[in-house]
């Protein structure tokens, strides 16, 4: 993976549950590393981890504020995966219709007993 591929660091840190399940909370508002512990069975080193891997793929930010530093979701963090996601869905529903046309063409020869290739 590229260091600059920005698609590929956010969907590597979407992988994981918990990430997944940060950045649901976080989508409620800002929280920090003890608030998001206190609401998991982790600890807060293992927090900070999964945060820096979040921040890494720009999915979410940290900004100091005094003694804490609390994480906040960046939506437009998700748009390269938005992206991508809608171009897949496009492709394959292209894909999906063209296969049913071909199917219902195959299935009308077979019942009108016509074969072209006979």
């Amino acid at each position: 993976m590229s260091s600059d591929d920005s698609l590929s660091r956010a969907f590597a840190a979407l992988a994981d549950p918990t990430r997944r399940a940060i950045l649901e909370r976080l989508a409620a508002g800002e929280a920090g590393v003890v608030e998001l512990a206190r609401t998991s069975a982790l600890t807060q080193p293992a927090i900070t981890k999964h945060l820096k891997v979040l921040e890494r793929a720009h999915l979410i930010s940290r900004i100091r504020d005094r003694q804490r530093r609390p994480a906040r979701l960046r939506r437009e963090g998700l748009l390269p995966v938005d992206d991508w996601l809608r171009r897949a869905n496009s492709e394959w529903s292209d894909r999906l219709d063209r296969l049913e046309a071909h199917l219902t063409t195959e299935s009308d020869i077979t019942t009108t007993g016509e074969n072209p290739n006979a």
